[in-house]
């Protein structure tokens, strides 16, 4: 029988937007019992990513402004284990929802809290979104090229990578801790602060000399010609990351320029180099290039678009990849050795008393 880490785990989420829902999709991944509290007359919107965002657990309409429908969900309180909610600092205090009288009812309870800027500090009131808490911590400015701003890397590193990612393993850990001695706590996820530890490697080089702040011009911002993505003849593009001498050597081979290999890290070099590699991938399509550096440890590979990415035969071997509801959409992950097979997307279609009741006795 499959077994998944969370499983028995019951969770109340409370409708929000980005990092929130992102976490709780990820959790919901690994066996989590979730039960989504959605505001009266929203449905999914699949423009806004809903049929993968929300999946994995059903909604339930509550209007946390009527006593009637507030009391229900201050009952489901003291029968769960985590509570995720992404408002501004206050609203839950407000509505009678905060942390105090939570912990109160269930002093197991592990509250997650996730929000940009924190439940303190000058701008924990003020609105933002991904691309504000990203810029005040280094991580924004050290992107682009010299001389242009810089460019927007979706929401993966504030929203998701600073911010769902840490808010889920805050959770994770207090979660092991209020089992093992009977105490919950909060979680107080800040986008800004998950960021900036991103950002531990760079300011380590920076301070260390090894790292400036002249954008493309370092190791990792594509500074370097062996560590940047080439267009090739179709218009398409290849990621090339031969960092160390053996994958470089290989690069210098198949793509037959001439250049010394003792002269990779000459960045006085680094033009000329750039140049080459420019000229040689304009030669062929993309694929062609992927096709001559497969079998070869080069660290080349084509960039591919997102309907591509599934088909991609290792995306494909792993089945990275799945389809419900008409949806193809990334498969939960990590996988683990004591669980066959990925839960399937639960239905977000239930009625509130189904959906609560399964809840509940999950």
């Amino acid at each position: 029988m499959s077994t998944f880490p969370l499983q028995n785990t019951k969770i109340l989420e409370f409708e929000g937007l980005g990092p929130a829902p992102f976490c709780a999709m990820l959790l919901a991944g690994l066996g989590a019992e979730i039960l989504r509290i959605a505001r009266p007359g929203q449905s999914p919107r699949p423009e806004t990513g809903d049929a993968i965002i929300l999946r994995g657990r059903p909604s339930v309409a509550a209007d946390l402004k009527n006593p009637a429908d507030l009391k229900k969900i201050q009952s489901l309180v003291q029968n769960t284990d985590v509570l995720i909610e992404g408002y501004r600092p206050g609203v839950m205090e407000r509505l009678g929802l905060g942390p105090t009288p939570c912990l109160a009812a269930n002093e197991k309870l592990v509250y997650a809290r996730m929000t940009g800027w924190g439940q303190t500090g000058p701008l924990a009131p003020r609105a933002g979104h991904d691309i504000n808490y990203i810029s005040i911590t280094g991580a924004l400015h050290a992107m682009g090229k010299p001389g242009e701003p810089p460019p927007i890397p979706l929401n993966l590193i504030g929203d998701y990578g600073g911010g769902a990612m840490f808010l889920a393993t805050g959770i994770l850990a207090a979660l092991l801790q209020a089992r093992a001695t009977g105490q919950g706590q909060v979680v107080d996820a800040a986008m800004t602060d998950g960021t900036a530890t991103l950002m531990s490697l760079f300011q380590a080089m920076s301070q260390a000399g090894a790292w400036t702040e002249t954008r493309h011009a370092n190791l990792l911002d594509g500074g370097a010609p062996f560590y940047r993505c080439y267009p090739c003849a179709d218009g398409k593009f290849l990621a090339v990351g031969a960092l160390e001498p053996q994958f470089f050597a290989i690069l210098i081979r198949l793509t037959g320029i001439d250049f010394p290999l003792s002269a990779q890290q000459d960045r006085a070099l680094w033009p000329d180099l750039a140049t080459k590699l420019e000229a040689a991938f304009l030669t062929k399509p993309r694929d062609a290039w992927a096709e001559i550096f497969a079998p070869e440890d080069a660290c080349v590979t084509p960039v591919l678009t997102l309907a591509e990415a599934p088909a991609h035969p290792h995306n494909a071997a792993r089945q990275s990849y799945i389809t419900a509801n008409g949806v193809t959409q990334p498969a939960p992950a990590p996988r683990f050795s004591a669980a066959a097979a990925s839960p399937p997307p639960a239905p977000d279609c239930l009625t509130p008393y189904a959906a609560i009741a399964r809840w509940q006795n999950a």
